[in-house]
């Protein structure tokens, strides 16, 4: 079933090259980032800057598509 609570925007504050910002993302998309994060033994502020520098867009939406692409690789496996 569909959690509304999870599709809420939460913003968080993270550190990119020593520069704090803050971005809002879906509960879900946090959660999973977290946990990418952690699989990969990374913090999330490091994973953020890795993708930050390869982002093209919005960091964001390049943060959703990453963490989306990540979650589409685990199904095919």
């Amino acid at each position: 079933m569909y959690d509304i609570e999870d599709a809420k925007l939460k913003k968080h504050s993270v550190t990119i090259s020593g520069h704090r910002t803050s971005i809002s993302l879906e509960a879900c998309f946090w959660r999973h980032l977290r946990t990418i994060a952690r699989e990969r033994n990374l913090a999330v502020n490091e994973l953020v800057r890795q993708l930050d520098e390869a982002r093209a867009g919005s960091l964001s939406g390049a943060i959703r598509a990453f963490v989306l692409q990540s979650l589409e690789k685990n199904v095919r496996q």
